[in-house]
């Protein structure tokens, strides 16, 4: 079956937007072949049933995001509390934070939680939070002395490592699941969207990303259901800057918030131009013509960014099939937040 024909989705409900901006979008989207599928095994019944643990604690270690000369620890513990909580080891006064769309400070340049205090908070957490749907992990406590989080050569897969090292266990229990009660769209201002559909039965989530940049980056697109399979591949896949970003962090970083990204560096992130790679990238896909093309970019967006926001459920595991073309953390946020706004979610 052609793949336009394979990827096609219903009409949906418009949320937020222009129609006429959602339509042209969908347009452009539908054109935009697949570069790679990765849908879950025949027999693939699913995540298990009873919510989840950690048989034990697990840590990791790296050089800090936001200040580059210091090492940081974020320490994954098993829990009985459902959901995801942020622990400030150094603000014992402070109470933990739930990893919920309730207390996203900020998406602008990456998603930043906090509750009660305002330096109780911990930065870019969604490529740390990306596991809890990635991995089908419910009840986890983040342990860290800081509101910077490490940076990993191998992106999130270092901590995927050491959670599975660690061990998933299943508790006494029974999972919670929530979904869309209708195909719903979310559009942009940029030629961007969203699409929600509800679950089919199967309370499995599929997601279908397509990303184009005007960088050697190019036009991506990637349909996988989330499994601890394709989630494990697509964590190898680590976050991306432009040559210029980049430069920015290094020259300005300690200046201005926005670019205090000092512990970039070239193997940590994917640095990219107009017409070359800075640094080596991953997921090399051959074309027809004998070129290469590397789907790192689009990986990274649909397993560490997308996967992240759609873990803000609180407690619940969010199911169905979600569409992203061309959208970023502040759209997939403020989608999730209209979700339980305008009350479009349901049991599944």
């Amino acid at each position: 079956m052609p793949e336009p024909a394979r990827f096609a989705y219903p009409a949906c409900r418009l949320v937020r937007g222009s129609q006429a901006s959602l339509d042209a979008a969908l347009a452009r989207f539908g054109a935009q072949p697949v570069d790679e599928v990765r849908l879950a095994p025949e027999g693939w019944s699913g995540w298990p049933t009873k919510r989840t643990t950690l048989a034990a604690e697990a840590s990791v270690a790296g050089v800090g995001t936001f200040r580059g000369r210091e090492r940081r620890t974020i320490t994954f513990a098993p829990s009985t509390r459902p959901g995801w909580w942020i622990r400030r080891t150094d603000q014992p006064e402070q109470l933990d934070t739930a990893v919920d769309i309730a207390n996203l400070w900020t998406s602008a340049r990456n998603l930043v939680l906090r509750s009660g205090s305002p330096h109780n908070y911990l930065r870019m957490v969604e490529h740390i939070v990306a596991l809890r749907a990635g991995l089908g992990l419910d009840n986890v406590v983040l342990e860290t002395n800081s509101g910077d989080p490490p940076l990993f050569d191998e992106s999130s897969r270092s901590m995927v490592d050491a959670v599975r090292n660690a061990g998933i266990v299943e508790t006494d229990e029974d999972a919670t699941y929530v979904t869309v009660r209708e195909p719903l769209a979310f559009a942009g201002t940029r030629g961007d969207f969203l699409l929600f559909l509800p679950d089919d039965g199967s309370r499995r989530l599929r997601l279908d990303v397509a990303i184009n940049w005007r960088t050697i980056i190019g036009d991506q697109r990637v349909v996988f259901d989330v499994t601890p399979e394709t989630f494990a591949y697509g964590a190898y896949a680590r976050t991306n800057a432009t040559h210029r970003q980049y430069q920015l962090a290094w020259a300005f970083g300690w200046l201005f918030a926005d670019t205090r990204h000092l512990g970039y560096n070239k193997n940590n992130i994917l640095i990219h131009g107009r017409k070359r790679w800075y640094g080596e990238p991953r997921f090399p896909l051959e074309k027809p013509d004998g070129t290469k093309k590397f789907l790192e970019p689009v990986w990274h967006r649909a397993t560490l960014d997308l996967l992240a926001a759609l873990a803000l459920t609180g407690p619940d595991r969010f199911v169905g099939t979600v569409v992203s073309y061309r959208a970023g953390h502040t759209q997939d946020c403020d989608a999730v937040r209209a979700l339980y706004r305008n009350d479009l979610l349901v049991r599944a």
